[in-house]
C-alpha cells in the first residue's frame, strides 16, 4: 500500500510520467532538410546570375543617350536593357496594381485581391525623382546588389545579410512589374522570389555547405569572448 502511494506521488496530474520528452529528429530527414536550404540558396543565387548579364555596366544595355520607355500601358515605346524596365515601372506606377488575386468562382471580378497601387505610385516617385536621374551610377548599385545576392547566396557567404538584400530587390521587383499586362509578367513569378528570399533571410542556409558554417563557430567563439565586431557580423551568418 506505501508503495503504491509513493508510486502515485511521482506521477504528474494526467498520468503522464514527469520524464522529459527528447524528439530525435532522423538522420536522413536532417540530410533532406539540409539539402533542401542549399538547393533553395543555389536556385535563388542562379536565378540572380542570370539576371546580370542583360544590364552590365557600363551602359547597363541601355542606348546611348539612356533613353527610357515611355508610353502608355496599351502602347509602350521600348527602350532597351535597364532602361526599358526602369520604364515601365515607371509607366505602371499610376496604374492600379492588384495584387493576391482569386476569382474562386471563375466569373466576373475576383472575390479577393488587394490592391497595391499606393506602393507602386511611391515606387514611381522612388524611379523619377532618384533612379532616372542618376542612372549613370545608380545602375552600378543595381548590378552590385544583384552580384552580391548571387556571390553570397552561391558560396553561402554572409547568407543572412544576402537574404535580406534579395528581400528588398525582389519586393520592388514585385511591386514594379508583378502582374502588369503589357508586357505579361505573372504576379506569382514574382510574389514566389520574395517568398525565396525570406526563407534565405530567415533560415541563414549558408549555414550548410557553405562558407557560414565554418565562419559561424569562429564568430560565436569570439562574440562570447566580448568581440563586439565578431557580435555584429554572426547575424549576418
Amino acid at each position: 500500500m506505501a508503495s503504491t502511494k509513493s508510486e502515485a506521488a511521482r506521477m504528474p496530474v494526467g498520468g503522464v510520467s514527469s520524464a522529459t520528452v527528447i524528439a530525435v529528429v532522423p538522420r536522413w530527414e536532417r540530410w533532406l532538410q539540409q539539402a533542401a536550404l542549399v538547393l533553395l540558396r543555389v536556385g535563388l543565387a542562379y536565378l540572380f546570375f542570370t539576371q546580370l548579364w542583360w544590364k552590365a555596366p557600363p551602359t547597363f544595355g541601355c542606348t546611348a543617350d539612356f533613353r527610357f520607355t515611355t508610353g502608355t500601358p496599351a502602347q509602350l515605346q521600348r527602350s532597351s536593357g535597364l532602361c526599358d524596365w526602369i520604364g515601365i515601372e515607371a509607366v505602371y506606377a499610376t496604374e492600379p496594381r492588384p495584387f493576391f488575386v482569386a476569382n474562386i468562382d471563375n466569373r466576373g471580378a475576383p472575390e479577393i485581391v488587394i490592391d497595391l497601387g499606393w506602393a507602386a505610385r511611391l515606387n514611381g516617385a522612388f524611379i523619377e525623382n532618384v533612379v532616372k536621374p542618376n542612372i549613370a551610377w545608380f545602375g552600378y548599385l543595381i548590378f552590385a546588389s544583384e552580384a552580391f545576392i548571387f556571390i553570397s547566396l552561391f558560396f553561402g557567404l554572409f547568407s543572412r545579410l544576402g537574404g535580406l538584400v534579395a528581400i528588398g530587390m525582389a519586393a520592388q521587383l514585385m511591386i514594379g512589374l508583378g502582374g502588369i499586362g503589357n508586357p505579361y509578367e505573372w504576379e506569382w513569378a514574382y510574389n514566389n522570389i520574395v517568398l525565396l528570399a525570406i526563407l534565405a533571410f530567415a533560415f541563414a542556409p549558408g549555414r550548410y555547405f557553405g562558407v557560414d558554417a565554418l565562419l559561424r563557430p569562429r564568430l560565436l567563439a569570439a562574440a562570447a569572448r566580448g568581440n563586439r565586431l565578431a557580435q555584429g557580423v554572426v547575424l549576418l551568418t
